[in-house]
């Protein structure tokens, strides 16, 4: 005759109570070994390695885990991190979506001002040859000034 495992308070043996809690820490702390480590009650009994039923039986510790999903949420450890990488990431590309913005502005009107430049420099070039490149002084050369 086989000897059933005796029911604890929790409705379960302490074997399974065991594994059951011990599945809620390493899932807690974001440390699955059976599972993706997401906070479901799914990955809960995967992870105990025990059937969806037995699990259903342990009611304060499905308390237990309900508490802490209540208190916490149900983001892990390592979401939180990849949420706040996110965040961080994502601010970091804001800023230098704003900074391309100001530099492409400021590389169209430095090549708007080269345009305009360019089209000046070569109406001045198209003039000078319309003179047969003769060169006119800006300033009057001095003359020297007969002496008294």
């Amino acid at each position: 005759m086989t000897q059933r495992p005796r029911i604890t308070e929790d409705g379960v043996s302490a074997e399974t109570a065991k594994a059951l809690r011990a599945a809620m820490l390493r899932l807690f702390a974001g440390k699955p070994q059976r599972t993706d480590g997401r906070l479901t009650k799914e990955n809960l009994w995967r992870e105990a390695q025990v059937s969806r039923a037995t699990m259903n039986r342990a009611q304060p510790i499905l308390a237990e885990w309900d508490a802490r999903i209540a208190e916490h949420g149900k983001t892990t450890v390592g979401e939180t991190r990849r949420d706040a990488e996110i965040t961080r990431l994502r601010k970091r590309l804001a800023d230098k979506t704003r900074q391309c913005t100001l530099l492409e502005t400021r590389l169209q009107a430095a090549a708007t001002a080269i345009a305009a430049l360019h089209h000046d420099n070569e109406a001045l070039r198209a003039e000078l040859t319309a003179r047969n490149g003769t060169v006119v002084p800006l300033i009057s050369p001095r003359r020297s000034r007969p002496q008294t």
